[in-house]
């Protein structure tokens, strides 16, 4: 690249030269100079979070082969693919550990990402997950009929739900909904579901939302002063 810029520069000199010996007019040259590159290297620290050990129950059994990671216990049975920058690696004494295979920017990335999918796939067969949510509101109700969990928020019908498999739900004073399972993510992404169809509203705070969840209130409109 640097050759060619060279060779243009020269080109132009020798061009506008020409034409100012054929004009009568004189034209200064001007140097050409090399264009040179650095390259540098990027350095990734280590994240805080991707080189904590994670503890493996006596009750959970870890399977690795290759980039694929199976983690079974008495709650259930879960499985992760690793991309190629991270991989798994257990010692002796049970302890599992996730490194980086590359020293690469996404690299550092998806280690943190990684071990704390890891650690949640141990935590949830060995003790499970649960998300708590309240509804508020006169009339809101919940059932679980079967493998359905009925709400009753307002609308002209039932909001019926098929709970998905591996999820439990347990409703308490038809209004307080417990959903537990051994997949995090399955669980959040069902409260969710719930939640979504009738969010709180930040006026009276009617609605569905999470039990550890603060709704930010809004004050209404004030009354005609007189």
């Amino acid at each position: 690249m640097a050759s060619s810029i060279t060779s243009s520069f020269q080109t132009s000199n020798l061009r506008a030269a020409f034409l100012g010996e054929r004009n009568g007019l004189c034209v200064s040259s001007v140097p050409v100079t090399r264009v040179g590159f650095v390259r540098r290297t990027i350095e990734c620290k280590e994240s805080r979070i991707g080189k904590q050990p994670i503890a493996v129950p006596s009750n959970v059994t870890v399977m690795l082969e290759g980039q694929d990671i199976k983690v079974k216990g008495p709650l259930g049975e879960l499985s992760l693919v690793y991309p190629r920058e991270v991989k798994a690696e257990r010692d002796d004494s049970g302890i599992l550990k996730v490194s980086k295979a590359v020293e690469t920017r996404r690299a550092n990335q998806m280690h943190g990402l990684f071990r704390t999918l890891t650690d949640n796939m141990v935590v949830g067969v060995s003790k499970g997950f649960d998300k708590k949510l309240q509804m508020v509101g006169v009339g809101y109700r919940a059932l679980v009929e079967g493998n359905d969990l009925v709400l009753s928020l307002g609308f002209s019908h039932p909001v019926r739900m098929t709970i998905p498999d591996g999820l439990r739900v347990k409703v308490e004073e038809n209004t307080r909904i417990t959903v537990s399972g051994y997949d995090k993510s399955a669980v959040g992404q069902f409260a969710a579901s719930i939640r979504k169809w009738r969010p709180p509203e930040p006026y009276k705070g009617k609605g569905v939302k999470y039990a550890d969840e603060i709704v930010r209130r809004k004050e209404g409109k004030a009354g005609k002063k007189k």
